[in-house]
C-alpha cells in the first residue's frame, strides 16, 4: 500500500473542547515498574518516555496511584502527595518536549495491589471479595471500604488530577478498567454491598460517577487553558457473577452523559467477541463504538502491530487508535508510517536491542521473562 492510504492514521484530530492531536495515534498506557522507591519517576523512565513521544500524537502514562494504599506494581510512580511535583513535571516536559500531548493516568487498585507494596499490608475494596487469580485459586482478601474512606479516595483523584494540572501535564485519564478499584466498585463480583455505594446496577454506578464529578470538578476550578479527561473500562469480565455486555452499555450510556472528552476501551484483542450480555455476535468494539453513537471519541487497543492492523481498526469508528506493545517493539512506528516505510515497522521484540529501543531493566525484564506476552525475536 501507498504511504497516501494511511492517512486515517496520520490526520489531526480535534477535540470538542478545541484541543488537537497532531494525529490519530495514542501511546497506550502501559506499567513499566521503573520508578523510584520513593515513587518517583526515574531518569530510565523519562528517556523511555522521550523514546515513544516523537511519533505519537498522544502519550498516555503508566498509571499512577492516587493514594498510597492504591499503590498497584512494583517500580509504580506517584501522585498522591505534592512531594511528587517535581517528578511530574518532569516526566510532563519530557513527553511534550517531543511534540506529544501528555495524559496522566491516575488509578487505585484497590483488591489488586500487592500486599508489601501497601503501608499497612491491607488490600481495600468495595467489599471483602477477593479476586479470582487466572492461575486459580483467589487473591488476598481485601477489607470494604468504609464511607469515610470512599470519600477520601475520591478526594485523592481530585488532588491527583491537581498535580497533573500543576505539573503541566494536558490532561488525566482515570482508570476505570482491568479490575482496578473502579470497576470493582461497578462490578457485582466484587461490590455486594447494600448501601449507596452497591447493591443495584445504578448504585454500583455511584464510586466511578462520584470520583469524574470531583475530576470535572478540580479541573474546572484549577485548569486555565483545555484540558483533557478520560475514563479507561474493561467492556465485559470472565467472572460470573462479573460485568456483561449489557452491564457495560449502561456505563457508556453514563459516562457519554458525563461531560467526558473520550472513552477509552481496555482490550488485550481489539476484535475480542462478547461473552454474554448481547445477542450482537459482532466484535465488543464495534457495539461500543454504535453505543456511544458519536457523543464521545472512543480510543481503541489491542495487539494492533502493523500499520494495516491499525488502518482497518479504524475502519470501526473509533477516532483514535492506541498502541501499546507496538510502541515496545517499534519506537519509530508512527514516524515509519508517515515516511511511507510501513513495511519496516518491527513487530516482534529483538532481545538483542534493549539500549537501542531505551527499555529500562525491570521492565526489559518482565518482557523477556514472561511467556506469551509479547511476540519475542531471538
Amino acid at each position: 500500500m501507498s504511504k497516501t492510504d494511511y492517512t486515517p492514521l496520520l490526520e489531526s484530530f480535534q477535540f470538542k473542547n478545541g484541543f488537537t492531536l497532531k494525529n490519530r495515534v495514542v501511546m497506550a498506557p502501559m506499567t513499566n515498574f521503573s520508578s523510584l522507591p520513593d515513587g518517583s519517576v526515574s531518569d530510565d523512565e523519562v528517556a523511555y518516555y522521550i523514546r515513544r513521544s516523537k511519533g505519537a500524537g498522544l502519550v498516555v502514562t503508566a498509571c499512577v496511584y492516587v493514594s498510597a494504599g492504591g499503590k498497584g506494581f512494583p517500580g509504580e510512580f506517584g501522585a498522591d502527595k505534592d512531594e511528587m511535583l517535581p517528578s511530574l513535571r518532569k516526566l510532563a516536559a519530557a513527553i511534550k518536549g517531543e511534540g506529544a500531548k501528555a495524559i496522566l493516568q491516575i488509578f487505585h487498585g484497590g483488591r489488586q495491589c500487592p500486599p508489601e507494596l501497601l503501608p499497612d499490608g491491607q488490600t481495600v475494596s468495595a467489599s471483602n471479595v477477593p479476586a479470582e487469580l487466572p492461575s486459580g485459586g483467589n487473591g488476598p482478601v481485601p477489607r470494604a471500604l468504609s464511607e469515610a474512606e470512599i470519600l477520601s479516595i475520591i478526594s485523592d483523584f481530585g488532588e491527583a488530577t491537581r498535580r497533573a494540572i500543576t505539573a503541566g501535564f494536558d490532561g488525566v485519564e482515570i482508570h476505570g478498567a482491568n479490575g482496578y478499584l473502579l470497576q470493582q466498585f461497578f462490578s457485582p463480583h466484587s461490590n455486594t454491598r447494600e448501601d449507596r455505594w452497591g447493591g443495584s446496577l445504578e448504585k454500583r454506578l455511584t464510586f466511578p460517577l462520584a470520583v469524574v464529578d470531583e475530576v470535572k470538578r478540580v479541573v474546572k476550578e484549577h485548569a486555565k487553558v483545555p484540558f483533557l479527561l478520560g475514563y479507561r473500562f474493561s467492556p465485559e469480565e470472565p467472572e460470573t457473577p462479573g460485568i456483561t455486555m449489557a452491564e457495560t452499555f449502561a456505563l457508556i450510556d453514563a459516562l457519554s452523559g458525563y461531560g467526558l472528552d473520550y472513552l477509552h476501551v481496555s482490550l488485550q484483542d481489539f476484535w475480542s467477541l462478547p461473552r454474554r450480555g448481547t445477542e450482537d455476535s459482532r466484535p465488543r468494539i464495534e457495539q461500543i463504538v454504535d453505543r456511544v453513537a458519536g457523543q464521545l471519541p472512543v480510543i481503541g487497543v489491542g495487539s494492533l502491530y502493523s500499520a494495516d492492523d491499525a488502518l482497518k481498526a479504524m475502519q470501526t469508528g473509533i477516532a483514535l487508535v492506541a498502541l501499546g506493545r507496538p510502541l515496545l517493539i517499534d519506537p519509530d512506528w508512527v514516524q515509519k508510517v508517515t515516511e511511507g516505510r510501513q513495511a519496516e515497522i518491527q513487530t516482534a521484540l529483538d532481545l538483542s536491542a534493549q539500549s537501542t529501543l531505551v527499555i529500562p531493566d525491570p521492565l526489559w525484564g518482565a518482557l523477556t521473562h514472561t511467556p506469551g506476552w509479547l511476540p519475542i525475536k531471538a
